[in-house]
């Protein structure tokens, strides 16, 4: 049975419809898989990416998932950052190498223009993406950052380099309803890989409140395609072609990194269990939300070819 044969009967009468039934190839036995998995049916899970991996052994998705999903079954899930070296390994390897390289460069560039500069950075995290740019130019730093260990990170390294700042430990729409957030402006205001926790819904609002706060809003995101449904075949199809690359890139380590992280992830796409906490999409429909807030002139700047999504830069004013 194909894979879109398949898909066509599990969305007329489900998981269970599917029991019994011989799929054509390797991806299909990945996608039975990928359900068994979003209904809990970790053994079997287990037992079709293993099969996947039989049929096509030279990929590196389906012999992951594989390992992962035989731990699933004798351990249960764990939470994706539950494993810290792995997550830490992650984020400075493979592409995010070069990707916040590119992030960094174009920020120094963006404060180079201002003689003095009031910055805002919303979902700072470790400060990865803001610490490696700063110029002399940022005499203020305001931080929102829902992450307490993350936070301090970035404090202990604005402390270290003598800049002013206040720190805020918690959610963007926590910070909005504060007197600080109420009354504040800055010069730039910057997310980095941090609105896509916003569901489409609470958007509108939030970029009003960016439009109205900042004289200048900067975004980075990635460009990802629209999907019908999560466990629809373009994307499963999708997933795989990404995960395949994003494997490749961490193979010296052990499977650190694909079992630590990347499987998490991937199957948390999935994971009917789960509440939702991230919502990619269109780089052109996070331009068409600016500029219904509000924003007059929104650029879009391309950054780094990542394995998962072309990475961009939202410029608006």
């Amino acid at each position: 049975m194909s894979l879109e044969t398949l898909w066509q009967r599990y969305k007329r009468a489900g998981y269970a419809a599917l029991q019994g039934e011989e799929p054509d190839d390797a991806l299909a036995c990945f996608y039975l898989a990928v359900l068994a998995f979003g209904a809990d049916d970790f053994a079997r899970a287990a037992g079709w990416a293993a099969e996947a991996s039989r049929r096509q052994p030279e990929s590196r998705v389906f012999a992951q998932a594989t390992v992962y999903l035989e731990r699933v079954t004798r351990q249960g899930k764990a939470g994706v950052y539950v494993d810290g070296t792995a997550f830490g390994a992650f984020i400075r390897g493979g592409g995010n190498v070069g990707l916040y390289a590119a992030i960094n460069g174009a920020l120094r560039e963006v404060y180079g223009h201002y003689p003095s500069l009031h910055l805002l950075d919303v979902g700072v995290g470790d400060g990865l993406a803001l610490l490696p740019a700063l110029t002399d130019a940022v005499r203020r730093v305001d931080l929102v950052e829902p992450s307490s260990p993350m936070l301090a990170t970035t404090c202990a390294a604005l402390d270290a380099r003598g800049i002013p700042y206040r720190a805020f430990n918690q959610t963007l729409q926590a910070f909005m309803g504060s007197p600080e957030g109420q009354d504040g402006s800055w010069d730039v205001i910057q997310a980095t890989w941090s609105l896509q926790s916003l569901p489409p819904a609470e958007r509108p609002v939030v970029f009003r409140w960016l439009r109205t706060h900042g004289a200048r809003l900067l975004i980075a995101e990635f460009d990802v395609p629209r999907f019908a449904a999560l466990a629809s075949p373009d994307h499963v199809r999708y997933v795989v072609e990404r995960y395949e690359r994003g494997l490749a890139e961490y193979e010296g380590d052990g499977g650190l990194v694909a079992q630590g992280f990347l499987m998490p992830v991937m199957f948390g796409y999935f994971d009917r269990s789960a509440a939702r906490t991230n919502w990619e999409g269109p780089i052109q429909e996070w331009a068409d939300g600016l500029r219904d807030a509000g924003f007059a002139h929104v650029e879009l700047r391309p950054l780094y070819p990542y394995f998962w999504a072309e990475a961009f830069l939202l410029d608006a004013r």
